[in-house]
Parts: structure tokens; sequence; C-alpha cells
């Protein structure tokens, strides 16, 4: 059931990245592809899972997931940190960008294939609320870490489509619009729900597309071994365990515990290396964090998910 639910994820990953050597997906379309999933299949996909789901009428389903979402985000940082002090990363932008890369963990285009199809809609619903947590944590790491080179506001960052959509649906939800919505315009929610079914392919093509452009960057050093294996221990082996504990410790619901067990074997984030590449950060040393953990992660997910199973009681 676990290699069931996680095999396709890498699958559609490959496709991509074959689609990318063989040119049927060019790099000029990825930033219209993305904006596409960004400002359109990805709010589809929230408000089809957010609406009309009974989990997030509990008010700790409301509250609880966003704070534990920012906390394992910064938990994250602050490990991260150590370790660099640890591991005696050289200071600046080696510093910086490991941190930054492995504190961040790919918790939108591969987790939620994942809940999805062990949890179902349920979960999907506290996912969103959690990965709000974290994108509001990840945008304010991001001004913080890294030079700011875009010109663009924190704020404007912040409240992108997606988050608007998360708390829109929030709302819409406890006043029970889907409930309030006659029969016969059930069809608008058929057709939202097949354009949200749409973001998470077209996120993962494009994710095995652009690690296939970073392979360039990725340029193995003895000077990087240490930071790489180091960063490979702590997003796979050791931050796993902070997830694992909250589930296992915290009064959690029983959603809010599927998600931390899924977000618990995630490997490194995949858009961060974008932001490095852009703001002056080491490329090729994150390159080999988000591709080292990513290929990684196809052996260890499936025992972090499966123990986490266990340990949560679910």
């Amino acid at each position: 059931m676990l290699f069931a639910a996680i095999a396709p994820v890498f699958v559609i990953m490959l496709a991509g990245l074959i689609a990318r050597r063989t040119g049927v997906l060019s790099t000029e379309a990825d930033a219209s592809l993305m904006r596409i999933y960004l400002n359109f299949f990805y709010p589809c996909l929230i408000a089809t899972n957010i609406l009309g789901n009974e989990a997030l009428h509990q008010a700790a389903n409301l509250w609880v997931p966003p704070l534990i979402g920012a906390a394992t985000m910064v938990a994250g940082f602050a490990f991260c940190w150590l370790g660099a002090r640890l591991l005696r990363i050289t200071q600046g932008a080696p510093t910086r960008t490991f941190v930054y890369v492995t504190g961040i963990y790919n918790y939108a285009f591969t987790a939620i294939p994942i809940v999805g199809s062990l949890f179902g809609k349920q979960a999907l619903g506290v996912l969103f609320l959690f990965n709000l947590g974290v994108e509001l944590t990840f945008w304010v790491a991001t001004a913080l870490i890294l030079p700011n080179r875009t010109g663009i506001s924190l704020w404007r960052r912040i409240f992108n489509v997606p988050v608007i959509t998360v708390l829109a649906s929030v709302v819409l939800n406890l006043l029970h619009f889907r409930e309030a919505v006659p029969k016969s315009l059930d069809w608008v929610f058929t057709a939202l729900s097949m354009m949200g079914n749409s973001a998470i392919p077209l996120a993962l093509l494009l994710t095995g597309a652009i690690i296939t452009d970073f392979l360039g960057d990725a340029k193995p050093s003895w000077s990087d071994a240490r930071a790489f294996s180091g960063a490979c221990f702590l997003r796979l082996g050791f931050l796993p365990l902070t997830f694992l504990a909250v589930a296992w410790w915290m009064p959690c619901t029983v959603e809010l515990k599927q998600v931390l067990i899924v977000q618990a074997a995630m490997p490194a984030g995949l858009f961060p290396v974008a932001l490095v590449k852009h703001q002056g950060g080491d490329v090729g040393l994150a390159v080999q964090i988000v591709i080292g953990t990513t290929a990684l992660a196809l052996l260890t997910m499936p025992y972090w998910v499966s123990w986490g199973w266990k340990l949560a009681g679910l």
C-alpha cells in the first residue's frame, strides 16, 4: 500500500525528466505552466479539498496545524544551523545555502499526492492548513536568510493566490457553503475537482524537468561532501524524528497525525534551489542536496511512513 502511494510520485517526476531530455517539455514553457499551476490548478485543488470537509469544522484542525507547520520549519532551520556549525561549513553563501535548503522540506509537490492516496480528503484539508503555516514561515525565512534581489515585497510573497484560497475556503467551509449550494450546481464542483486533479501531475512533471536542468549545476567536490552528507543525514535521518515526536506526544487529531507522518519523510524542497540561484547562494551545493535527498527518499520514505503509522497508532 505504501509503495503504491509513493511510487507514482517518482514515476511522474521521471516522466518530466524524460520529457525535458527529449525536448517535449521546453524550458520556455516552464514559466507559463508554473503560473497556471500556482494561480489556477492548485487553488482549485485547495478549494475542492477544503469545501465540505468535516474535519475542518473542528477547532483543533483550524489553528493547531498552521502552528505546528510553522514550528517544524523553524525547528528545521535551527537544527540545520547547529549542524552547519558542527560540520564547520564555510561561513557565507555555503552556510546560508545549507541551512536554507536542508531546512525546507517538500511540503507540497510530493506530500499532497501521498496524503491524498493514503488518507483521503479530510487529511488533505488539514494538510493545506498545515502548509499555510509552513508557507508563511518559508517566505519570512527567505527574507532573513537570503538577500532579496527580486524587488518583491515580503507581503506580496506571503499573500499569494494559494494562501488567499486557503483562507477564503476555510471561511466558506465554516459557513457550510458547499452544503448550501443546490444540487443542480454540483457540476461546478465537478469542474473544480477535475482542474484540481491536474495540479499535482503538472507540478511533478515540472519538478522532474527542472531537476534535469539543475543537474548541470550539480558538480560534486570534496569540499561539498561533508555538507552534502550532513544534509542527507539531517533531512532524512534526524529531522523526521521531530515530526514523529510531535505526532506521538502531542494530543493531535487523527488527520494532523496523518499529515505529520507523511511530512516527516519528505526530502528537501525543489523551489528553494531556484531562489538560491536567483539570489546569489551556493547553487552547486543546493542542487546536490535537493537531488541527493530526493533520490534517497525513494528508499527512506516507506520506512518513515510505516514506522510513523505504527508509532502514531493509526
